[in-house]
């Protein structure tokens, strides 16, 4: 008697962000997908108490990436999406902050779409605004800022060509976020010079939802003095100003907390 040979049938992958740092800054629609997930491959700085609500069964995969460290590289992690979705698995693939903003979800996406996976992105709420809001910060206000712009702070090295131009960005945005920065703070405030920035423009370094929580509050000036480790949120323009008329410490002071 002949067998008929089983198909297994494709699973599905979600390109999942989980917010930016704090487990119940998380959607209901992503919380719903993880429940339903056979595989989890998440981010290092996604909140460690999302994967609980993983099925007993499900497989955690690290594929978090530091500095000079990556578990996996990019195409393997990619690879690996692949080959459990052909295996009739429910993939959750889970950023930190949104997949699409300054992460590689879009990359994901795509090769998924080439190699015909079912494929859904779930949007996570970005650090360049769930930061600056938690300590109440303002990006855009009336009368302070109208137009704001968010960029990275650490371009690839292998690009052909530079895409963040500070000086053109200062000439033409009121509020300047730049993640990936911690390290490049004198650079930052060398390009912002050239465009003219005054030396007293506020700056907010801040960290929230990950702990060490900081907030650094000082100027153009004294950024290229401050040494922070990363993860920060960078913010530079007069919309501080706002903060500042609530502080009571004044303008171009450094509080941390």
């Amino acid at each position: 008697m002949l067998l008929a040979r089983l198909q297994v049938k494709t699973g599905r992958v979600y390109i999942v962000g989980a917010g930016p740092g704090d487990p119940e800054l998380i959607t209901l629609k992503a919380l719903k997908v993880l429940q339903e997930a056979d595989v989890i491959l998440y981010d290092r700085l996604i909140p460690k108490k999302l994967l609980d609500y993983a099925p007993p069964h499900a497989e955690k995969i690290y594929v978090g990436k530091e500095p000079g460290k990556h578990t996996l590289t990019q195409e393997q992690i990619i690879q690996l999406m692949i080959e459990k979705a052909k295996q009739g698995k429910t993939v959750v693939r889970l950023h930190g902050g949104d997949p699409f903003l300054f992460g590689r979800g879009f990359e994901e996406y795509r090769e998924l779409v080439r190699h015909n996976i079912p494929c859904e992105v779930i949007p996570g709420i970005t650090s360049a605004i769930a930061v600056p809001e938690r300590y109440n910060i303002p990006l855009v206000l009336r009368g302070y800022a109208s137009s704001v712009a968010i960029v990275t702070g650490t371009e690839d090295p292998k690009k052909q060509r530079k895409f963040v131009d500070l000086k053109t960005i200062a000439r033409a945005v009121d509020t300047i976020v730049i993640l990936m920065g911690a390290h490049k703070l004198k650079q930052i405030h060398d390009e912002l010079r050239q465009a003219e920035l005054p030396e007293d423009t506020p700056v907010a370094i801040l960290r929230a939802y990950i702990e060490p929580e900081l907030k650094i509050i000082t100027t153009l000036k004294e950024l290229p003095n401050i040494n922070v480790d990363p993860p920060v949120v960078i913010i530079i323009g007069n919309v501080l100003k706002a903060y500042l008329e609530l502080n009571s410490n004044g303008k171009g002071t450094i509080t941390t907390s």
